[in-house]
């Protein structure tokens, strides 16, 4: 009878470790997500600032010569 209990608790403990590695490749794959969208969040808002800071001038450029 003890054996069989501690093979389920070891089935048990084989299944937690199991959902552990999945939680931590869920949060992995989350974190390097949001990684991403940040990094394509700040290459739109540096190419915006340029389109706005170099239209005006190119603007200015054409209307004065």
């Amino acid at each position: 009878m003890g054996s069989a209990k501690q093979k389920i608790s070891k089935a048990q403990r084989e299944a937690r470790i199991q959902a552990a590695r999945e939680r931590e490749a869920a949060a992995a794959a989350k974190k390097e997500r949001s990684e991403r969208l940040k990094k394509a969040f700040t290459v739109a808002v540096c190419i915006i600032l340029v389109l706005a800071l170099g239209i005006p001038t190119m603007a200015i450029a054409v209307l004065g010569m």
